[in-house]
């Protein structure tokens, strides 16, 4: 499977009042055909990841450095004109909130027609008709009508629908997904998972998506990196990371969830609170929160370690597997913070 998405070593820096480091050294790769999954608490650096590679974060205030190849193409290095390009036909976004990504004084035909007719060079009437035929692919009742309708004319999920409907309008071969249910309501947000899915098959897209939700995760990924404090500290197949997370952060988080948990037993939380990112890690940022914290992982960045096809893991407890150790064995150290070394 050939990669469609290349990110190496990337770094996002925001300046100002005081500097934030939003994102550190963060390596991925996305296949053709593929969803890949970001999964992590609020601030692990998700939403800015994504930002990052359709280049929406502020000039002023941000400093990225690494490198970002989609296609073949440098996105660090497009100008204007290549970057208008670039967004919507090669690699589309659909954001959080489509209330606020919509324009609010343009109906939703028009906005879609306005995007097929910048990127194809359609006629106004083959754009008109392009957004129709997207409003019924995400089946929206009432197509014909809800061209001619405003974004504050329609519920949350018609919106959200609306969002994919322009997002996908001119075939992108990359889709990015910022939480695009967390809106939603239960029933309304399995519609949307669904129909993403679907649509992702249909048209052959690459995803990325973010959720902090294992559950999200879980009806729509192929596979995930799991994030902390602007690093991905494990990554592998969504079975290997439900099944036998290595990472303790991604022990913690999967346990933390109502999915799967008994009636009337107490959920787990994880302890403390994220690390400020005022400075560059200089060792694990989930040292403090983590029960199996050794003195190792205060004096230095663990390693990103290679522990099967597909699967690292950035912790000195899943060195052992990567050394030979036996994987149940391994995974029973990680999990009770046995010494295999």
């Amino acid at each position: 499977m050939s990669n469609l998405v290349e990110v190496k070593n990337l770094n996002i820096r925001f300046t100002g009042e005081r500097t934030v480091h939003a994102v550190n050294d963060l390596s991925l790769s996305l296949g053709e055909g593929e969803v890949l999954g970001l999964l992590g608490e609020s601030g692990s650096g998700k939403s800015v990841t994504l930002r990052a590679l359709m280049r929406l974060l502020p000039k002023k205030r941000t400093q990225i450095s690494g490198s970002v190849n989609v296609l073949g193409q440098d996105v660090l290095a497009l100008d204007d004109d290549g970057l208008s390009a670039f967004r919507g036909q090669t690699a589309s976004m659909i954001f959080q909130e489509p209330a606020l990504a919509l324009d609010p004084v343009y109906t939703i035909g028009r906005q879609i027609a306005e995007s097929v007719m910048r990127h194809e060079g359609k006629s106004h009437a083959e754009a008109q008709a392009r957004a129709l035929q997207m409003l019924e692919v995400v089946r929206i009742p009432s197509a014909k009508r809800r061209l001619d309708a405003y974004p504050h004319e329609m519920s949350g999920g018609m919106r959200q629908r609306a969002m994919i409907a322009l997002a996908l309008a001119c075939k992108p071969k990359i889709l990015l997904a910022d939480e695009p249910t967390t809106a939603l309501d239960a029933t309304v947000q399995i519609q949307i998972l669904l129909l993403l899915r679907e649509l992702q098959r249909e048209f052959g897209m690459s995803v990325i998506f973010v959720t902090h939700d294992i559950g999200v995760a879980i009806e729509i990924c192929d596979r995930v990196a799991v994030m902390y404090a602007g690093q991905i500290v494990e990554q592998g197949t969504l079975s290997q990371i439900v099944r036998t997370p290595l990472h303790p952060y991604a022990q913690g988080l999967l346990a933390s969830t109502v999915h799967g948990a008994k009636r009337g037993a107490r959920l787990e939380t994880i302890p403390g609170t994220p690390p400020s990112l005022d400075k560059a890690p200089t060792a694990c940022s989930f040292a403090p929160r983590c029960r199996y914290a050794q003195p190792r992982c205060v004096e230095a960045l663990p390693p990103d370690v290679q522990v099967g096809p597909n699967r690292t893991a950035r912790c000195i407890l899943a060195e052992p597997i990567a050394d030979g150790a036996a994987p149940a064995r391994a995974a029973d150290a990680v999990a009770g913070g046995l010494d295999l070394a």
